[in-house]
């Protein structure tokens, strides 16, 4: 008779094909998307829709990532260990629920501060990740021979030095930026002097054509502006102003985590190579890359004047996404296909 494990495993409702065309699909048409609205003439704001449509395709390869990891979870078939599911699933779990709310204070309450609620989710996010590939990589009881220990630590230079590069390089930047405008300012003021004295403003004042003009008060303008900067409930901007002091903690805190997870990536990737589960966990691995390259543009292009929501690098949040769904979804086909011939008859 057939073995019981195998009817308390339960099947699949969606074919793993189907899950993996319709990731594809989707990181097709985020490209897409990206591509063809993201470009906007120089001075000009992104349309609100298009940010929406970002939040959208985000939103929703997070989320199913995180239901195929909790499904892997549950699975007792899963041949890397349920814990390893468990971490990556809290991990696009806090993801989406942090990116939530940065969406939040982004597009209904108009505000950027340097720290939010959704940061703290973030973090949850990366000690999550960090947790299910550390448990992944102990599974495996990786031991590394001497070119890959080198492959490693040359990941870990590049990354390292890129990840280093870019956090220091824009702050430079941005800083001789005032000093060039003060600059233009003294010269502007050595030269006004000269031309200072001769026109001289005590005729202009009796006339009453002057005294009409400040009738009309240029103040109602800003007004408007600020009612919008203000549009958000009390606690949210104490809770702003209380956390601004923690931003460079929690910055560098992001940079060494996209550093690990890439080296644990690594990892992994030459841990499961060439063997039976060496598809899934390569789509993992590049997973994980592509959430360090997209991390890294967004702490280069934050400190620049004149940035934007919605460049066209930040896809590959989206790439990151549907990259661990699909590695999920090929994890729990192969598990349950390796498992499934055990079965055996008895006379």
């Amino acid at each position: 008779m057939s073995n019981p494990s195998d009817k308390s495993s339960p099947k699949s409702l969606i074919p793993v094909q189907t899950i993996v065309m319709g990731g594809i699909a989707w990181a097709v048409l985020a490209l897409l998307f990206f591509m063809l609205f993201s470009i906007t003439p120089a001075g000009t704001q992104r349309p609100t829709w298009y940010v929406y449509g970002t939040y959208i395709f985000e939103q929703v390869a997070y989320l199913a990532a995180s239901l195929l990891c909790f499904r892997n979870w549950r699975s007792p078939q899963i041949v890397s260990g349920r814990g390893v599911w468990l971490g990556i699933g809290l991990g696009m779990l806090f993801y989406f629920i942090g990116n939530l709310l940065f969406g939040y204070w982004e597009l209904f309450l108009g505000l950027e501060p340097d720290v939010s609620l959704g940061d703290f989710f973030f973090i949850a996010t990366y000690i999550s990740l960090g947790w299910g590939m550390i448990l992944a990589v102990k599974s495996k009881r990786l031991s590394l021979v001497w070119w890959q220990s080198g492959i490693v630590l040359a990941i870990a230079l590049i990354g390292s030095g890129l990840a280093w590069w870019i956090t220091t390089l824009p702050t430079t930047a941005l800083e001789l930026m005032p000093q060039h405008q003060n600059i233009a300012e003294i010269i502007v003021q050595q030269a006004s002097p000269t031309t200072k004295p001769a026109p001289k403003a005590p005729p202009v004042q009796p006339t009453p054509a002057p005294k009409a003009s400040p009738s009309p008060k240029p103040t109602p303008s800003p007004e408007p502006a600020a009612v919008e900067k203000t549009a958000a409930p009390a606690w949210i901007m104490t809770l702003d102003e209380q956390l601004k002091p923690l931003a460079a903690p929690i910055s560098l805190f992001y940079v060494v985590s996209d550093i690990c997870l890439l080296i644990l990536a690594t990892m992994l990737l030459l841990a499961f190579w060439g063997g039976r589960f060496a598809q899934s966990w390569r789509v993992i691995a590049a997973a994980a890359l592509s959430l360090y390259i997209a991390d890294m543009w967004f702490k280069w292009a934050e400190k620049q004047p004149d940035y934007q929501s919605g460049s066209l690098p930040e896809v590959f949040w989206v790439f990151s996404g549907v990259l661990f769904a699909i590695g999920a979804a090929l994890e729990y086909d192969t598990s349950s296909r390796s498992r499934r011939p055990a079965g055996r008859r008895r006379g």
